[in-house]
């Protein structure tokens, strides 16, 4: 197989790192496409088996699938002043957030598209990916992209592709929520006169074993919840301030927002 990638940019690259790695392309069969020329040398150096381009050297596509990994709000640009003269076989494979099949189909005029929405955890093969795909799409061509996908972690196909911008806003921007969440404890910890090192380390072991808990334990996350929080304890504080300011109900307003944001993508 031969794959194009139109936009290296860490996506592009973590994709392309993790198709080497399983050996699911030979690096002589991988075109990696980018803007920047400045960025050429440096990609080369990872991939140096590899063609790397810019887009406006680019004449033709001689790939088998090309990835569109793209900003969004590119796209269009990208569709209007790229030469994508693609034929029948080639499949086309969207990382893009918000935007649709049926606008891909339209501005690229070519009927084989499948969406997928990962996140950034496959730069390290940890991520999830959703995909779901165009009619007229075989159920072996189908295999062979989920094979591309599960190389960067797990992936989970849906029917319905209006579901999948809500994975956009839970998974694909999911991460930096845990971030944000991280970021809010290791400033607790460094008020509380903890040094800076210790309180990062304390908070990440922390996410990480109630990672393991949640994957290995029967119990439902109320369940783990009290299991932490006795009565009258120190727990059941923290809890109370979070419930009194609704920072449950505030996650979840942003989450939805996010996902009315990836709507909008689309035009």
């Amino acid at each position: 197989m031969k794959i194009a990638i139109l936009g290296a940019g860490n996506m592009g690259l973590s994709f392309s790192k993790s198709f080497l790695k399983y050996e699911l392309i030979k690096p002589e069969n991988l075109h990696l496409i980018t803007r920047n020329e400045a960025k050429i040398s440096k990609i080369s150096e990872e991939f140096p088996k590899s063609k790397i381009s810019t887009f406006d050297d680019v004449k033709e596509l001689d790939s088998d699938l090309i990835i569109l990994s793209v900003k969004p709000q590119d796209f269009q640009h990208l569709s209007e002043n790229f030469p994508l003269q693609l034929n029948q076989s080639q499949m086309v494979l969207s990382i893009m957030a918000g935007i649709k099949i049926e606008k891909i189909q339209k501005l690229l005029n070519h009927p084989l598209v499948v969406r997928a929405m990962p996140n950034s955890p496959t730069l390290l093969g940890m991520g999830i990916t959703g995909y779901t795909s165009a009619q007229g799409i075989s159920f072996s061509q189908l295999i062979n992209i989920e094979r591309l996908l599960n190389s960067t972690g797990r992936s989970v196909y849906l029917e319905n592709e209006e579901l999948l911008d809500g994975v956009t806003a839970l998974s694909g921007s999911g991460p930096a929520y845990f971030y944000y969440i991280v970021d809010a404890m290791i400033k607790a910890g460094i008020e509380m006169g903890i040094d800076e090192n210790l309180s990062k380390l304390f908070v990440q072991q922390t996410m990480l074993g109630a990672y393991h808990l949640i994957n290995n334990s029967d119990k439902n996350l109320e369940e783990l919840i009290q299991d932490v929080a006795s009565k009258g304890g120190t727990t059941e504080a923290a809890l109370k301030t979070f419930n009194e300011n609704n920072l449950k109900e505030i996650l979840k307003n942003g989450i939805l927002d996010a996902e009315k944001r990836a709507k909008e993508l689309n035009g």
